[in-house]
């Protein structure tokens, strides 16, 4: 048995039973160990299904799979427990930041507009004592920024001794992981160095947002909203997000449908309030999001931007050509029967073995490809859009769509917001602050693919 993702022959994580939907990795949580159930305590251990992980190469580790079941709501209530025990001195400030991707889920489960989804969220989460909720939207904007720059870059550097593209989006933790741990070269290198928003919302909310309110990072537990259970191994990954004593950007990541299960268990009064942010401010702001169907939109932005920057060609709608199925997608820009700029979009694993299997030919056409592991984009995430056996609920996430192509799109550039962060906690849009807080670096060489990781 393996799991329906994995590269190998067997799956290491495989379980005795026949059942591939429930087989999982079950390790007990710290509150299991301590006999402390807290609130809720009938909500499920955080696992690994082996029809939810997008992660190959071995799996997850033991040592991961403990991390990963610390990743759950027994232990988010944990700490709102102790906050109500223990002296106010050793209180940690609870934040919750919430995916984009992940209101619609909750306005077309609970049948209300976003932006009532998105108060009603906000509102429960601070009866059971959060201090602060977010948007990673901000987050999301440093990250199509930074992303859209080192294209530029890599465009006008490359050359055939020494290929800069095509680049690879680096959003998504599921693609990020194999890429590392299986690919390896010539795959790595051309992973875009960008953080994802979630790395680069744990920056902001543990060292902006900490300074701000003149709190150590290890004062503040962060937890992630998600879409997708790979943001939780995500988590542990981490590297120093802060720019100061080394903590933990994301304490903690729930899936938004363990966050519905705890709004459907939970009996507490909820008194609707509407997102905070990250400045202060009062006043309720409009819900956006960026340029794409069901994801963040990397490549609608960075098309745009790089016709304006590399050929002074201003783009309107970008227009999609679908080839070999809907979730891989190809957009281009030509002049007088010239291609200029060849993006592709490149959804689901069967479509990233496609994308693989050329560059590793050295027959790649494009110059940038996003690459996600969900098919059909971040809205169809495991952790939201499924059914009781696992299925996709595809009339749920039918309902997610419309309700997401309705929010307002923004331009990253057009945020006063991201320019104040850039001047104010980066020092500059070319500051080296920007390398160490919006940029890393990947694991490598990493063992090189052979047939076994490449063939399903």
């Amino acid at each position: 048995m393996k799991c329906e993702h994995c590269t190998r022959k067997e799956c290491s994580k495989k379980t005795k039973t026949d059942d591939q939907e429930n087989a999982s990795v079950d390790v007990p949580s710290p509150a299991q160990e301590n006999g402390e159930k807290g609130e809720f305590h009938k909500l499920a251990d955080a696992k690994i299904f082996l029809s939810d992980c997008l992660a190959c190469d071995s799996c997850v580790s033991a040592e991961e799979g403990i991390q990963v079941s610390q990743q759950n709501a027994k232990d988010f209530f944990q700490v709102l427990n102790l906050n109500k025990k223990c002296d106010t001195s050793k209180h940690r400030v609870l934040a919750v930041s919430v995916c984009p991707q992940s209101l619609p889920y909750f306005a077309a489960k609970f049948s209300l507009s976003v932006t009532d989804a998105s108060r009603r969220l906000c509102g429960f989460l601070k009866s059971l004592g959060v201090h602060y909720v977010f948007d990673t939207t901000i987050a999301a904007d440093f990250s199509i920024l930074e992303s859209q720059k080192e294209f530029v870059r890599r465009f006008r550097q490359h050359n055939e001794e020494e290929p800069a593209l095509p680049m690879l989006t680096s959003a998504c933790p599921g693609w990020v992981r194999y890429a590392e741990r299986v690919l390896g070269h010539p795959v790595t290198p051309h992973l875009c160095t960008a953080k994802s928003p979630q790395q680069i919302m744990g920056s902001l909310v543990k060292d902006y947002f900490a300074r701000r309110q003149n709190l150590s990072p290890d004062k503040i537990f962060h937890v992630i909203v998600a879409p997708c259970y790979d943001k939780k191994l995500e988590a542990l990954q981490e590297d120093v997000l802060t720019a100061s004593r080394g903590s933990r950007g994301t304490d903690c990541v729930l899936t938004s449908g363990e966050i519905a299960q705890m709004m459907e268990q939970s009996d507490v009064s909820v008194r609707e309030a509407a997102l905070d942010t990250l400045f202060g401010d009062v006043k309720e702001e409009e819900l956006r999001r960026h340029d794409g169907a069901g994801s963040d939109g990397y490549l609608a932005h960075i098309f745009r931007h790089a016709a304006k920057e590399l050929f002074n060609e201003d783009v309107g709608e970008v227009t999609y050509r679908a080839l070999r199925n809907k979730d891989f997608q190809e957009v281009t820009l030509e002049k007088s029967g010239e291609v200029l700029l060849r993006f592709a979009a490149a959804y689901g694993f069967r479509n990233i073995q496609n994308v693989v299997l050329k560059l590793k030919k050295g027959k790649f056409p494009y110059h940038f490809v996003e690459v996600l592991a969900c098919a059909g984009g971040c809205l169809n995430g495991r952790g939201q859009a499924q059914t009781a056996d696992g299925r996709t609920d595809k009339t749920l996430l039918q309902k997610m769509k419309g309700i997401y192509a309705d929010i307002p799109v923004q331009l990253p550039e057009a945020s006063t917001h991201v320019q104040e962060l850039y001047q104010e906690w980066l020092d500059g849009t070319d500051s080296p602050r920007v390398q160490e807080a919006l940029h890393t670096a990947y694991q490598g060489p990493g063992r090189p693919a052979d047939s076994r990781d490449i063939k399903w």
